[in-house]
């Protein structure tokens, strides 16, 4: 009767710190119900921040590569460009919203999680000396994780931005 005490209380614990969102050792594994917005509905999220958005097509169909659309775009994702606005007081400009022609899988920008941002110094130093290097993605591009989880990674000619929440907003 004590082992399977002493193993319900482990389970307990180990459970605790691998719970998606909760634990101190978890990664995002899962993905989660979450809240789609339009292109329309972003946009007025991040003018309302002062963060800007360009596109090399100056276009915002979520079907065309060269546009950058926001359309079923994850509210959280918004509010974590939004968090990472207010935080860093950096200039911000999206590159890269939901539209095609990026990488697929689970916590893409297809799917709503991820959004790219024009390299700035001041963005650069705020990511570097504020959250964790956590090494080289598979593709080599290196990568910081935040206190909040998303993890922000350096693709030389932009910053990649997987925001699995807000950020704390």
């Amino acid at each position: 009767m004590k082992l399977r005490s002493v193993l319900t209380a482990l389970a307990l614990v180990l459970g605790a710190l691998f719970a998606p969102g909760f634990g101190a050792l978890t990664t995002a594994t899962d993905a989660h119900a979450v809240t789609k917005i339009s292109h329309a509905t972003a946009t007025s999220k991040f003018s309302s921040s002062g963060i800007t958005w360009s596109s090399s097509g100056n276009c915002s169909n979520r079907n065309v590569a060269t546009c950058t659309s926001f359309d079923q775009l994850n509210l959280a994702t918004a509010q974590g460009a939004q968090t990472l606005k207010s935080a860093s007081g950096c200039a911000l400009n999206i590159t890269g919203g939901t539209e095609t022609g990026h990488a697929g899988g689970t916590y893409s920008h297809w799917n709503g999680y991820k959004l790219d941002f024009s390299k700035y110094t001041c963005v650069g130093n705020y990511i570097k000396n504020t959250f964790t290097y956590i090494g080289v993605r598979g593709d080599g591009a290196p990568q910081w994780r935040s206190g909040a989880g998303n993890v922000y990674a350096d693709e030389g000619n932009h910053w990649d931005v997987t925001f699995y929440n807000c950020g704390g907003c």
